[in-house]
């Protein structure tokens, strides 16, 4: 049957569509974090009827697929099981799409671009797809996934920029939902059906995304505050003052910023020789008014300084403004910085806004009660109410190895997380097979039944994806 379905495939996309040599398949076979397998085969169809043809040739075979993007997924769920036996069906040659209706501010994509080949397509026209994030996904594997990035907290996540959308369900049916409206109200918004759900229900071949203005103008701003609970009162300050051009508000504490200067000498250490405070928020205006019309940088000076004047700046301990990409580019070394610190679980978890400081201040109290040797380094976005709150430890001092720690540290942050502070176990990066168990665990049984349901209907053999969402 495999050598059959080979043979079936490569006559209808061509002989170097389909990859069956194990050197070739390596890297289809392994994610960019988290998960690693085994597959039969790698199909690369370069159109939607060729998506589609694949998904009928191995439903009728009973051959199980799993539909990888750019594969930069961060819980497994884009990369094969273990069995040998499953089709990798790369979206990496559907990227001939791309259709710029300027007037519409939309574009029309293929699922297999990328998100710096659509931004590059869109500078031209002053345009952008307006989420920022450091990986290069592709666009149906950003609307799988439903990224959100750092910039979430002005322009939304990709479920509030999405239009429209195609998909091909597991028996090659095609579902054409490319629709360009804004306001569409006439039942079931199908698409809906498919953003998140990790490739569960169909594969997402092309999409109808809105795109937004460049901005003309950004002001940036480092604010160190005392605790969390300062962080928050200058979110909520800023928001009162500067909502119409608030575009972020990212917050490192003391623990993940000090790795960032010790191993990366090149990104300037704003606190020179004195230790951070707390917490350090990156704040971001942004507008496409000109400077003439609007002074970005010296409202965010004066407005940072009238908060030093309330309630709101008692907890502020300093504040430096700078050029976005240096101050940017702390940010983004953070991740990098604390691998290099020793062994690292990260963690990607929601809480309600107000909830942060608490939810974070529990689990800090925790580690120090049970777990001394492991520190919490937290970062994100606290602007939308996420947080990758990483821990880190140097197995040298563990008491035992990782393989007993990690499951156990797991099932404590995320019990505290979900039942404690009513959040969510994965704030952006999915379910996939690394968070399965805990969708099964912490899911209400009524939303697994009508997510069962669909599946049962949309792909009733079950050969779509690793991840199970009934």
């Amino acid at each position: 049957m495999s050598e059959s379905v080979v043979q079936d495939l490569r006559s209808l996309l061509g002989e170097d569509a389909v990859l069956t040599e194990p050197e070739d398949l390596v890297r289809y076979e392994e994610g960019w974090r988290y998960g690693k397998g085994k597959a039969l085969l790698v199909a690369r169809p370069g159109t939607t009827t060729q998506v589609a043809t694949t998904l009928a040739t191995c439903a009728a075979a009973g051959v199980r697929v799993i539909p990888q993007g750019a594969n930069t997924g961060l819980v497994g769920a884009s990369t094969p099981d273990g069995t040998g036996r499953m089709v990798v069906l790369s979206l990496e040659r559907l990227n001939r799409r791309l259709e710029i209706d300027p007037v519409n501010r939309t574009v029309k994509v293929d699922g297999g671009v990328l998100l710096s080949a659509l931004n590059e397509a869109l500078l031209p026209h002053g345009l952008m797809f307006p989420i920022d994030l450091g990986a290069d996904p592709s666009m149906g594997g950003m609307i799988a996934t439903n990224t959100g990035g750092t910039r979430l907290l002005k322009y939304g996540d990709v479920r509030h920029n999405l239009l429209g959308i195609e998909v091909v369900l597991a028996d090659g049916t095609v579902i054409d939902g490319l629709n360009q409206l804004r306001k569409n109200n006439t039942g079931l918004d199908v698409k809906q059906l498919f953003v998140g759900t990790s490739g569960v229900f169909g594969v997402i071949t092309g999409a109808i995304l809105q795109v937004v203005p460049v901005p003309g103008q950004q002001a940036t701003a480092l604010v160190g505050c005392a605790s969390g609970e300062s962080a928050l009162l200058l979110l909520r300050a800023l928001e009162r003052d500067l909502a119409d051009v608030f575009t972020a508000f990212e917050v490192i504490s003391a623990e993940a910023l000090a790795p960032v200067f010790s191993h990366h000498s090149s990104v300037r250490n704003p606190y020179g020789a004195a230790r951070p405070p707390a917490y350090t928020a990156l704040v971001e205006l942004a507008s496409t008014l000109p400077q003439a019309a609007l002074d970005l940088p010296g409202l965010l000076e004066e407005r940072l300084g009238a908060i030093l004047e309330t309630e709101a700046g008692e907890g502020i301990t300093d504040v430096f403004m700078g050029r976005a990409e240096d101050l940017w580019a702390i940010r983004h070394h953070v991740s990098e910085s604390l691998r290099q610190e020793g062994r690292v679980l990260a963690f990607d978890i929601s809480v309600p806004r107000s909830r942060m400081a608490e939810f974070t201040q529990a689990a800090r109290t925790l580690l120090q009660a049970e777990y001394p040797f492991v520190r919490c380094c937290d970062f994100g976005h606290w602007g939308d109410g996420g947080t990758h709150l990483n821990l880190v430890w140097n197995e040298a001092d563990a008491l035992r190895p990782a393989a007993e720690l990690v499951p156990e540290l797991q099932a404590r942050i995320y019990d505290l997380a979900v039942k404690a502070f009513e959040g969510s176990y994965s704030a952006e990066h999915g379910v996939g097979p690394h968070n399965q168990k805990f969708y099964e665990a912490y899911t209400p049984a009524a939303i697994r039944a009508i997510s069962g349901a669909v599946k049962q209907h949309l792909d009733p053999k079950a050969l779509l994806a690793t991840t199970r969402l009934d």
